[in-house]
């Protein structure tokens, strides 16, 4: 059929389905028990966590101050997903307009670039603190956090909003049925009866020039923080300098490893990664790390030990 015979549909009038994990429809509500464990963990560890790096005073510190940041980025990347998934899995509540589905697509994309901004600046954190530590607290100020931060949102925006604009641009001719339990920028562009290139290319870019930029920067930070490590001649000095990145590179490999399994899956993978591990992969990715992070920095960081252990003493001594 030519193109100029299709029956276009408005992006207004449109309403897609969002059918879970494809294949897996008969134990989605099976799937739904970890996820919705993960996601009540997320929120809630990482709720606690913003909550004592606001009222504890000596953890305002530059690596704790970016920490509540990533915590923040946690939460809301697991409520822009979670419950809609969970409404899919337990009351089958397939359907998303238009709309809804492009806004949650923006957040999702517009979470996970800022979040990866996050991560660089708390491996900006450690290459001054162990590189530099005598000019931390000169160069690590509070206004420059807050810049940081405001730079991380800003480019994030910047970057993610014209999605917006690449998937209202296409016309859509009644396909309506997204294998996948959210909305995502290339799951909405495949249904459209445009030629997508463009929305291709920019995805890209996006994934090469923010993403990409900013793992091979923290690749460069740590690759010099090891360098400044192994000249320092105490084995007790190396191994407490090593100590304060362990929990920052365990949050690094869980945020970008099933990032990039996904990204890499979804494009090359096709035929040799079957479709519903693809997406289930997809949906523990916005579950898992935001539960896990809270639970890592807890274990590995004395400070936070310290404070949630005094935080929960006097509730201890009343029971």
């Amino acid at each position: 059929m030519a193109p100029s015979s299709y029956n276009y549909t408005s992006p207004q009038d449109m309403w897609y389905i969002l059918i879970g994990i494809p294949g897996l429809e008969d134990v989605h509500t099976w799937i739904s028990i970890p996820i919705c464990f993960m996601y009540i963990v997320a929120v809630v560890g990482n709720l606690f966590l913003i909550f004592l790096i606001v009222t504890e005073q000596r953890l305002h510190e530059p690596m704790y101050l970016f920490l509540s940041m990533l915590a923040l980025a946690d939460v809301l990347l697991a409520t822009s997903t979670a419950p809609k998934m969970l409404a899919i899995f337990w009351f089958q509540s397939m359907n998303i307009s238009f709309g809804s589905c492009v806004s949650q697509m923006f957040f999702i994309h517009f979470i996970f670039v800022a979040e990866s901004a996050i991560l660089l600046a708390m491996a900006f954190d450690r290459y001054v603190a162990i590189c530099y530590p005598l000019r931390y607290t000169a160069i690590l100020t509070s206004s420059a956090i807050g810049k940081i931060g405001i730079a991380a949102v800003v480019r994030s925006f910047i970057v993610c909003f014209p999605f917006i604009f690449l998937v209202h641009r296409l016309r859509y001719c009644g396909r309506n049925i997204i294998p996948h339990s959210y909305c995502e920028h290339m799951g909405i562009a495949r249904l459209a009866c445009d030629n997508i290139n463009i929305n291709i290319i920019y995805g890209l870019t996006v994934a090469l020039l923010s993403t990409g930029l900013d793992i091979m920067l923290i690749i460069m930070s740590y690759t010099t923080i090891l360098c400044t490590v192994f000249q320092i001649p105490s084995w007790t000095a190396r191994f407490k300098a090593l100590s304060t990145c362990g929990s920052h590179i365990c949050v690094i490999l869980m945020f970008y490893a099933p990032a990039f399994f996904s990204f890499f899956a979804h494009r090359f993978g096709g035929k040799t990664i079957p479709h519903h591990i693809h997406i289930l992969v997809a949906n523990l990715y916005v579950v898992v790390p935001p539960m896990f992070n809270p639970i890592i920095y807890g274990i590995k960081t004395k400070q936070i030990q310290d404070r949630v252990i005094l935080f929960f003493s006097p509730i201890s001594i009343c029971c």
